[in-house]
């Protein structure tokens, strides 16, 4: 049993560290040869756990292959055009002007279902209201609408706004961000001084704390619902 644990553990390292150097993706995103290599080595993993008859290294030296396989033909791809488009195929426009590209949808053995279920998928339900549908390598369905269709945004009505950046976190589960303070230019003596106002004087108190660009800052306690300042 002890065995069978240490050869799990080894695998599971293993198939990690080969997924981890594929990049953060979800599994629909992936390309098709990267959805070969996610299957081909949990097909590998599988067969050296459940049996202990068969070497470890008979499924570890096939994994660090396939790895290297992967990450070379992911630096050919970013490195040449043509080889990019003949590994992961090329982006099809399945629906141009208002109107289904059938000939498209044939070659790619793609039915209407599919396509108004996709469509469906990001709230667009009638074919009139779209001026480009491009299906993507990895099987999604990016939608550009006709411009009467689109939302409307700020700029279309002239509206001027304000700039909204990414908040830094500062605290969470009690725990101060000190790189996070630092690339503010603020301090934990800064952070304690505002928590007090609301009657925090013990940082260790707060569950998550952030501060936005326009200088509001959100906590939220362990015990209590968020508030703003």
């Amino acid at each position: 049993m002890l065995l069978l644990i240490i050869r799990t553990a080894i695998l599971y390292l293993a198939v990690v560290l080969t997924m981890k150097m594929m990049g953060k993706r979800q599994v629909g995103q992936l390309q098709p040869f990267e959805l070969v290599v996610v299957i081909t080595i949990s097909a590998m993993a599988a067969i050296a756990m459940q049996d202990v008859g068969v070497p470890l290294v008979n499924s570890i030296f096939p994994i660090i292959t396939i790895m290297i396989l992967q990450v070379v033909i992911s630096l050919i791809n970013l490195k040449s055009e043509k080889a990019r488009g003949l590994i992961c195929g090329k982006p099809s426009i399945v629906v141009e002007n208002g109107k289904i590209v059938e000939e498209e949808l044939r070659n790619l053995r793609y039915n209407v279902n599919d396509l108004l279920e996709q469509m469906r998928a990001k709230n667009y339900f009638n074919i009139a209201d779209v001026e480009y549908a491009i299906l993507e390598t990895n099987g999604q369905l990016s939608i550009i609408p006709k411009s009467q269709k689109r939302a409307v945004q700020p700029e279309d009505l002239q509206i001027p706004t304000k700039y909204e950046g990414l908040p830094t976190t500062l605290i969470i589960d009690g725990k101060v961000n000190y790189d996070n303070l630092k690339k503010i230019n603020l301090d934990e003596n800064w952070l304690e001084t505002e928590l007090r106002k609301f009657g925090i004087n013990d940082l260790k108190d707060v569950f998550f704390a952030s501060l936005d660009t326009l200088g509001n800052l959100f906590y939220q306690v362990k015990t209590a619902t968020g508030r703003r300042r």
